[in-house]
């Protein structure tokens, strides 16, 4: 099996002590505006017995999926993407599920959703899911009762093409003119990412994919917000800033009423969530009612950390409330 090789004997001793996983902790429900975040990073991940114990999670498809994969870095990153899913969302069933026993179905445009059992003795949460992943970061987002939609990308992920001839083909206009405003290089490759960021976390938080909401047929704004320290588009200080929608396709589809937050996370990736709003917008300030999230750094089945309030998530907007 792909997942053995050479060890110390350090690495062995410590992969023997894993063989029997730690139960996972029951987590309550995120509350009304809360989202959940849950992510490993993968080189943090070397015993091949616990990748093999990993394995033993997925179903037969997503276990073939993974040992498709061409090469052991991008099979043992599915392997994480489907082991965290799991064991995140059994986490909030009381024990009434295990990572093992959970079903997905795959509704029409291809947005796995989780087909819980049929008991009448237990309700199934109101869990909505979405997963990101980069060769270094796997994350994955939760939220109780509303669509969200997750994104993650490297900071420092260097760009083959023009950014501007890219943006000009696949971007809205105005998002064209706002990265035309930055005329130095490395400026414009950060704002480019962290608009990519949040246009692929709406995106998916429509659960339409790319062919069913092209990011030509809408636009991410930045505003300047009331604590604006800088005007300069080239400055590296960046404004409080609010985040809207404007739909320009499918007016039933490309909808305005989504929330987003923008925030740095593990030091090395930029983050984006994408929530419907709610009806009540509590904010005086942002009119609107403040995202909450809640961090985790895990290796599924042996450690997890809280970091929410460290510097392992950095607020990029004024509309993200980091929980302690």
């Amino acid at each position: 099996m792909f997942f053995r090789g050479p060890m110390s004997i350090q690495s062995d001793i410590f992969s023997r002590r894993l063989l029997v996983p730690r139960p996972l902790a029951k987590m309550p429900l995120p509350s009304s505006r809360e989202t959940h975040l849950w992510y490993v990073l993968p080189d943090e991940v070397k015993s091949p017995l616990l990748l093999n114990q990993y394995l033993e999670l997925l179903s037969p498809t997503e276990r073939d999926n993974a040992l498709r994969m061409n090469g052991d870095n991008l099979q043992k990153g599915a392997l994480l993407s489907r082991t965290l899913l799991r064991t995140t969302l059994a986490r909030y069933t009381d024990h009434k599920a295990s990572p093992r026993s959970l079903e997905f179905v795959i509704n029409r445009f291809g947005k796995p959703e989780v087909q819980w059992p049929c008991d009448g003795n237990w309700i199934p949460p109101p869990l909505h899911f979405n997963v990101s992943h980069t060769s270094s970061l796997i994350a994955c987002a939760v939220t109780a009762d509303i669509p969200i939609g997750l994104d993650v990308l490297e900071k420092h992920r260097q760009l083959k093409s023009n950014i501007l001839s890219f943006a000009r083909r696949y971007f809205a206009p105005s998002e064209v003119e706002f990265l035309s405003s930055f005329t130095d290089p490395e400026t414009r490759r950060r704002e480019f990412l962290k608009l990519w960021t949040l246009k692929e976390a709406y995106v998916k938080a429509l659960g339409r994919g790319f062919s069913g909401a092209p990011f030509r047929h809408f636009a991410i704004q930045f505003k300047a917000g009331a604590t604006e320290e800088s005007t300069d588009p080239n400055s590296d200080v960046h404004p409080e800033i609010a985040l809207s929608i404007e739909p320009s396709g499918d007016a039933q589809l490309l909808t305005a009423d989504w929330q987003f937050a923008l925030f740095e996370l593990a030091s090395s990736h930029h983050a984006a969530i994408c929530v419907k709003k709610s009806g009540e917008m509590n904010d005086p300030t942002t009119g609107e009612d403040p995202l909450r999230l809640k961090v985790w750094k895990v290796v599924p089945s042996v450690s997890e950390e809280f970091v929410s309030g460290t510097d392992q998530v950095l607020t990029i907007n004024g509309i993200l409330n980091s929980q302690g």
